[in-house]
């Protein structure tokens, strides 16, 4: 292909085939496997005059497709991913066509749309206005601008500007109980230091953080800040830290609260404020992926705080080429990217669409369905629950009877290996009390009664093949 404006005369014919290659692997969701465990990629030197349109096609239809998982399907249960819906979808596409970049105000509307998705957001999760945001790449994004806002907050405790000085004479200590692999990834980015983390103590047997432990640690700290990390749903567990009692302790020591709620932030929706998330309205900073249980496409997640000066002193672009004189920060002024992809469509289409009670549906539905399974888990005399479904993430094993730990361990791991060769639904391994597990997470708007029923089939299967 050559460079040629009028290459876009020829854009029916590319919509055709984008719409049939889009129609054909929709269709084959429930067919195919729904991870692809041995991929390999033809290996192609640069084209020195480039290919033709189908020539491209034909080489994307045979060797990249078929090759693709089926993530948005309503049975890829490894991680906690959203299937993004059709009009999210739809909305994504014309992300690309409209090709905006929301960095700044002055020539588009879509920074109105972005703030107005986020005041949606709000809404939706019965958070005030104190809070604002903005939209990230995902949960990673956002802990890392959590740290960096924190780390500012920090330094004027101590008469630093962060942002400007640096975090060498920063005088911090941060204190989790069960911090999220990217917050950890975070504090690296961010250099306040992997190793700052003063690990708070678990309740017995869960990942919920030991309030009085925080309190005991939090007192005897000499640094002149304090940053406490609590999760609303850890990634293992679906554990939620009590956030009323954990921002009392902050307030008293004037601590910076940050809460991950990536996907745990979504209990509000089905419970309201006064579930497992209460408290969680004095954070100073939240974060939450729309990617999971929003179910739009990757990659968007939103970050939320209730000190916008604070995040604007730490990403503030003083550029006078991309100064704004309306008073109101730019979003390319609160976060790490200064070019930004229209992120907010899909969310502020999924929102219109569905509404709160269209999204709740779905919430209720996936945590039904996890209880349904975990239940039958439970009952089986193959496999056991490892720790009771809290929400929408089940943890089993192999039946340990008659086995020590490690022969368990092996078997279950063995046990993964073949569920996920199989392919009928994907899985991911995960630890539990120092023991091998299973982790399988439901949050796609599709799932329905059907795929935990082809789930018992194939675990029984599984069972009756070694009897």
């Amino acid at each position: 292909m050559k460079r040629n404006k009028k290459e876009w005369d020829e854009f029916q014919t590319y919509l055709k085939e984008f719409s049939r290659l889009s129609e054909q692997f929709i269709a084959r969701l429930d067919e195919q496997n729904v991870a692809k465990l041995d991929v390999q990629l033809p290996q192609l030197s640069l084209p020195e005059e480039g290919n033709d349109f189908s020539e491209c096609v034909e080489l994307l239809e045979k060797q990249i497709i078929p090759q693709l998982s089926a993530a948005r399907g309503s049975r890829y249960w490894a991680f906690v991913t959203g299937g993004a819906t059709p009009i999210a979808t739809m909305a994504d596409w014309l992300v690309s066509i409209f090709d905006q970049n929301v960095h700044k105000a002055g020539d588009s509307v879509a920074t109105l749309v972005e703030r107005q998705a986020v005041d949606w957001l709000l809404e939706l999760f019965d958070l005030p206005k104190t809070f604002s945001g903005l939209m990230t790449s995902g949960g990673t994004a956002c802990n890392f601008l959590g740290m960096c806002v924190a780390r500012q907050y920090a330094g004027k405790l101590q008469g630093i500007d962060v942002a400007k000085e640096g975090v060498f004479n920063l005088d911090v200590e941060i204190f989790s109980t069960t911090p999220h692999a990217s917050t950890i990834k975070a504090l690296g980015m961010s250099g306040i230091g992997q190793k700052s983390i003063t690990r708070i103590a678990s309740i017995n047997n869960t990942e919920k953080m030991d309030v009085d432990d925080l309190k005991a640690k939090i007192s005897a700290s000499h640094a002149k800040a304090k940053i406490v990390i609590a999760s609303a749903g850890t990634v293992t567990a679906t554990d939620f830290d009590d956030l009323d009692k954990v921002s009392d302790v902050c307030e008293l020591h004037k601590a910076w609260l940050h809460v991950d709620g990536a996907f745990g932030l979504f209990e509000r929706v089905a419970n309201g404020a006064n579930g497992k998330t209460k408290g969680i309205d004095r954070a100073d900073s939240i974060t939450v992926d729309c990617h999971k249980w929003l179910n739009v496409p990757y990659d968007c997640g939103t970050f939320l705080t209730r000190h916008l000066d604070l995040l604007e002193e730490s990403f503030d672009v003083p550029a006078r080429y991309l100064a704004n004189d309306s008073g109101t920060a730019d979003f390319m002024s609160l976060g790490v990217e200064n070019s930004r992809r229209f992120r907010a469509l899909p969310v502020w289409m999924n929102l219109l669409a569905y509404g709160k009670q269209g999204i709740k549906s779905w919430v209720n539905n996936n945590i039904q369905l996890s209880k349904t399974l975990a239940d039958w888990i439970e009952q089986s005399e193959h496999y056991e629950l490892s720790y009771p479904c809290q929400m929408n993430v089940i943890l089993f094993r192999i039946n340990a009877s008659g086995l020590t730990d490690e022969e368990a361990d092996i078997k279950t791991i063995e046990l993964m290996n073949k569920i996920n060769t199989d392919g009928r639904i994907f899985i991911s391994p995960g630890q539990w009390q120092g023991r091998e597990v299973i982790r399988l997470c439901i949050s796609n708007w599709q799932t329905d009664s059907s795929d935990i029923e082809i789930a018992k089939k194939l675990l029984t299967e599984l069972a009756d093949s070694k009897s």
